[in-house]
């Protein structure tokens, strides 16, 4: 059978498993077994097992549990209300503080926790009824907290950016470098249409600034600096050549349980039991599917899919903006449904060899990826952070956080069009802080 037409039923046959209901990590195994054995034979699955596990022989997998129980034990005290309040008394007589906190501190914890949800739920449950109370149009409220619960998968240390590295062989130390300009880019972004919103709704009255001792801005300080450092001190560690990426999380995820229980008391054996449990499972979740990930391109490419889609493709007479113009759209559609670990996994294989024929930057891609897997975080039919923002504030309907969160799914469109017209805003620094890579 020609590879074009088995690689469109392989990919027909996917998104009917996984639209069954069945895991990702399951429904990659399934197709890749069923396919295997039709076209390869039954012999050609005694190697799923060795695929499977040999796919998790990675040293720069330890990471990926370490980030996440680094994120969780941040995520399971106050930290995040600290340093929302934090934020909101340093930044009270700037016009709009309020909102630019929220921003700020989604950004912050993000870069700390490394997940979306969790940063909405520990922001938005202070952010979104402080915002409401001073007059905040609630879509700019709903909105702004959705959005910049998506910089989680962006700004480093981000585990989205690791599994990339490790699907596509690419450095993880130059993928982290490349979110940081992209990510205070994408704040910049978020915090202008949130002020010019709430301006144009005749809400001007909220824009102007409180007032906050002194004594009262220093005084929380103490509670929030400590994690600051911790991310500090990990990029530090990890740009300085101190230790690996691997390394680096094993601390920070150590030094963060031994921060939540000195400065938030958190003793309690059921306490870090949860945080130890819930981190394993969402660590035994994306390792799982990282392995059915890897029997999946082993499928791809030994039916010589892979292959043929990249030689098509490069046969094609079209400009390679246009190519990656389609590209995105494939992305977008793709995070509507699926988890941006997913998509990462499934697509990187196929897609870089594609961009790299067509003279595309794979670190840069990384970040282009990123943003429209954030795209799918706060669009339907899934959108995670719109229903994590419904439960935080149930009194206000699914439709206006929607309606609130489109905008800044138009400020993501404009800086995935910045970074196409300016690729040097995520390879700049990489380039800067660790060399051109060869």
């Amino acid at each position: 059978m020609d590879p074009l037409l088995l690689g469109a039923l392989v990919a027909l046959a996917t998104i009917m498993v996984l639209f069954s209901g069945v895991s990702v990590a399951i429904g990659l195994l399934i197709v890749s077994a069923g396919f295997l054995m039709i076209f390869d034979g039954l012999r050609s699955l005694e190697l799923m097992p060795e695929l499977l596990f040999g796919k998790l022989d990675n040293f720069a997998l330890l990471s990926i549990p370490m980030f996440i129980i680094m994120g969780a034990s941040i995520s399971s005290t106050r930290a995040g209300a600290d340093l929302y309040e934090a934020l909101e008394r340093w930044l009270t007589r700037v016009p709009g503080g309020l909102v630019i906190s929220n921003l700020g501190a989604c950004a912050l914890f993000a870069a700390m926790s490394g997940s979306s949800p969790a940063t909405c739920a520990a922001i938005g449950k202070m952010g979104i009824p402080e915002m409401r109370k001073r007059g905040y149009p609630d879509g700019v409220a709903a909105g702004s907290i959705a959005a910049g619960g998506t910089l989680g998968i962006l700004i480093p240390p981000s585990v989205t950016m690791i599994v990339y590295g490790i699907a596509t062989e690419t450095s993880i130390g130059r993928l982290f470098l490349a979110g940081v300009i992209p990510g205070l880019m994408l704040v910049m972004l978020f915090m202008a249409w949130s002020l010019y919103s709430t301006w144009r709704s005749g809400a001007q009255a909220v824009l102007s600034a409180g007032n906050y001792s002194w004594r009262e801005k220093f005084e929380i300080l103490p509670r929030v600096l400590p994690f600051l450092a911790i991310i500090l001190g990990v990029l530090y560690a990890m740009y300085g050549g101190v230790a690996t990426p691997s390394e680096t999380a094993a601390v920070g995820a150590l030094l963060c349980m031994v921060i939540a229980m000195v400065i938030y008391k958190l003793w309690d054996p059921r306490q870090l039991w949860v945080v130890l449990r819930d981190s394993t499972r969402e660590s035994v979740m994306i390792l799982f599917i990282i392995a059915a990930a890897g029997v999946f391109s082993y499928m791809l490419s030994s039916l010589f899919i892979t292959q043929s889609i990249a030689e098509w493709i490069g046969t094609l007479e079209v400009n390679r903006w246009v190519l990656m113009g389609a590209i995105n759209i494939f992305l977008l559609i793709a995070g509507f449904f699926l988890p941006p670990v997913a998509v990462i996994l499934m697509a990187a294989p196929i897609l870089l060899p594609i961009i790299t024929t067509a003279g595309f930057d794979p670190i840069w891609f990384a970040v282009v990826l990123t943003i429209n897997m954030e795209i799918g975080l706060i669009s339907p039919p899934v959108g995670l952070n719109l229903y994590v923002i419904n439960g935080i504030a149930p009194d206000i309907s699914l439709r206006t956080i929607l309606t609130g969160s489109l905008p800044f799914v138009a400020c993501m469109v404009i800086a995935i069009v910045l970074l196409c017209l300016f690729p040097g805003l995520a390879t700049w620094l990489p380039d800067a802080v660790m060399g051109t890579a060869r």
